[in-house]
């Protein structure tokens, strides 16, 4: 149907919005369909701690110590000394590494307590059985920890819903409504947003009022790229105030939304040439004010140490400064950590990636799919030759949509840590470049096949992912299986940094919990280099001759240790013995949920990229169904929603001697 997109002058306004209609309608299914996908077991670590810090988001007993930073409960840097929910554990009294922006926390808190207030009306005329009666309602009577996960993921859905809507609007004003329509069509269906649509988390947050501060950048503009006027008007100066208002929010959701400032500024020198300075110093003003007033701790809160060490410039010395400030803190941590300067256990993964080429391989395989993806990043080289070629002063709309874009992936795709997620807040517009290049492609069939080819293909692959929602989590039947068949008090060995089982929850009814077994953690991933030697392979050892079961949770470690063995010379041959048996261990279990569509599945590869043969019980799930191998996955994208689980059982006993004997000494 989009594909008749080009005769869309001949259409009526009310077709147009119902074209809309339904493509928000399908973006809403896609984002909300699952927002239970781990029954609330909190098993995205970004999600479970923004949540927990939000259970103690609440109004302060007295005013006066709503802005005390040791006091307030709308403090995100430092728990309450009195905070408190019920069901879970809330520490109290002392500092806490929040590396989020405030905005998102507290729209979740907020929307949460309007739902509290509505939801007894509403309870009551709805059917109880509905998802949403149960979970965003509440009428299961979940504790807040629950409840506000719940809340929080739905409100995350509809702002991925409402940068759809922008992207119409955006794309629109840039280029035409054909473009605005098949842009949005193209959003609707990107896999990556539908995913992180189902995580309460900053990015789409960011993503939304990036692209809500874009368009206003570019609204005063007529399609021709000059302001509306050569005079300044009332639009234009609006227009103006609301870009810088979602910059400050944006910047409130994430610290790299920073980069906004060059179009921003490219904004003011177009549309206020005459007194550019001062207008860009009220654009920056405002931008700074809502930041303080939607981030008010990260302004208040001095209580941390951030030193910027001293400097020598010439004949200046320029001194040490301790600017105390917790925001600061945390964006420096996170800076460090983004580029290797810091050496994280998880973010390891990404030694031996390549910058911009694994971001890129990453959104062709997984985020977007090879058609939407190709489309993409040809549309972003294709805006940026014609911007070259023909750019002379009337595509301001479009360079400023550039001064985004260009300047974020460059310094994004430099970063050693390399999450999916860190595109997202440029993929609206590359979806924009793509619906822009298709409907410019001359020759009307070609035209309709490339762009119905995309959308079909791009869509089958999105129904696909969803319909891994409709699949119960693999943790939740792992623990399941834990429960009917390991005898309590048994010894269930995990590894660490990832996570354990069995989860707690209901089973015919009672309440069954993790503590009825005993657990430890092995640390092939924690210690590297020097660190990997033969007291760290003796201390596993000991575990494992120890232990009853293994859980081997994702692919977090094995995806890893065995890839770098400069770094893990004896730990790297832990994992080929445990999946050959050699180590008296016995695969008894395996869990998966995957992308699947008509009996077709799809499989990241866990193994190949680390150069493993896994255990024949992972070869025969995947022989159970047709099932394509597309390569290679970005950890983060298969690790929260669609993990590989394989419980082993020690059936050899091994002592620890027994197995040292089968690792190469030569190696350490």
């Amino acid at each position: 149907m989009l594909s008749s997109l080009p005769q869309f002058h001949s259409m009526k306004r009310w077709q147009v919005w119902g074209f809309v209609s339904v493509i928000l309608l399908a973006a809403a299914a896609l984002r909300l369909t699952g927002i239970d996908w781990d029954d609330y077991q909190h098993y995205h670590p970004d999600e479970r701690y923004i949540t927990w810090v939000a259970t103690t988001i609440e109004r302060p007993a007295t005013w006066r110590s709503a802005f005390d930073p040791a006091r307030s409960p709308f403090n995100p840097f430092y728990w309450p000394p009195e905070a408190t929910s019920a069901g879970i554990e809330v520490l109290q009294d002392q500092h806490r590494d929040f590396a989020y922006g405030h905005v998102p926390l507290y729209l979740g808190v907020l929307a949460t307590r309007f739902v509290e207030t509505v939801s007894p009306p509403l309870a009551s005329v709805l059917p109880a059985e509905w998802l949403f009666t149960q979970d965003v309602l509440n009428g299961a009577g979940a504790i807040e920890f629950r409840h506000l996960t719940a809340v929080a993921r739905a409100l995350t859905a509809l702002f991925d819903v409402g940068t759809v809507f922008l992207v119409y609007l955006l794309a629109k004003r840039v280029y035409n409504a054909p473009t605005g329509l098949l842009a949005a069509a193209l959003l609707a269906v990107n896999v990556m947003h539908i995913q992180l649509a189902h995580f309460f988390i900053s990015d789409p947050f960011l993503t939304f009022f990036v692209v809500a501060a874009v368009l206003f950048m570019v609204l005063p503009m007529t399609k021709g790229g000059t302001p509306a006027s050569p005079k300044r008007t009332f639009r234009t100066t609006c227009a103006l105030l609301l870009a810088s208002f979602f910059v400050g929010l944006a910047v409130g959701s994430k610290f790299t939304a920073v980069l906004l400032f060059l179009p921003l500024a490219l904004t003011v020198y177009v549309t206020h040439k005459d007194k550019w300075l001062w207008w860009l110093g009220t654009a920056v003003l405002t931008t700074c004010l809502t930041f303080f007033i939607t981030n008010p701790f990260a302004i208040l809160d001095v209580s941390c140490e951030v030193i910027t060490p001293a400097s020598a410039m010439g004949p200046v010395t320029i001194p040490a400064l301790d600017w105390r400030s917790c925001y600061l803190e945390n964006v420096v941590t996170q800076g460090a950590m983004v580029r290797g300067r810091s050496d994280v256990a998880f973010t390891r993964q990404y030694l031996g990636t390549q910058p911009y080429l694994f971001f890129v391989e990453m959104q062709l395989r997984w985020g977007m799919g090879w058609w939407l993806g190709l489309a993409a990043f040809g549309g972003l080289a294709w805006a940026v030759w014609r911007g070259s070629k023909q750019f002379d002063g009337r595509q301001s709309p479009e360079l400023i949509m550039l001064a985004w874009v260009l300047p974020y992936f460059l310094l994004t795709g430099s970063f050693l840590v390399k999450f999916m997620r860190y595109l997202q807040p440029i993929t609206p517009f590359l979806m924009i470049y793509a619906a822009a290049m298709l409907l410019n492609i001359r020759g009307r069939w070609v035209k309709r096949g490339m762009v119905t080819a995309v959308l079909l293909f791009t869509t089958l692959y999105a129904l696909s992912f969803v319909n891994l929602y409709r699949q119960p989590h693999p943790w939740n039947v792992g623990s399941l299986w834990v429960y009917e068949h390991v005898p309590p008090g048994a010894l269930i060995l995990s590894e660490q940094w990832d996570d354990a089982l069995p989860a707690t929850m209901l089973l015919d009814g009672q309440p069954r919990r993790r503590s009825e077994y005993r657990h430890q953690e092995l640390t092939w991933l924690t210690g590297a280099d020097g660190q990997d030697d033969e007291a760290k392979l003796e201390q596993n050892l000991a575990r494992l001759a120890a232990g009853d079961y293994l859980t081997i949770m994702s692919n977090r470690v094995y995806g890893v240790v065995p890839r770098l063995p400069e770094r893990y010379p004896l730990s790297g041959q832990y994992h080929q013995l445990l999946f050959d048996g050699a180590l008296g261990y016995e695969p008894v279990y395996v869990a998966a949920r995957l992308p699947s569509l008509y009996g077709w599945r799809l499989f990241a590869d866990r193994f190949g990229w680390p150069g493993l043969q896994p255990p024949d019980v992972v070869e025969t799930l995947l022989a159970a169904h047709p099932t394509f191998n597309l390569g290679r996955a970005d950890e983060s994208f298969t690790v929260y929603d669609q993990p590989l689980l394989i419980i082993f059982q020690n059936t050899g006993r091994l002592t620890a001697v027994e197995m040292r004997l089968l690792f190469n000494s030569d190696a350490d």
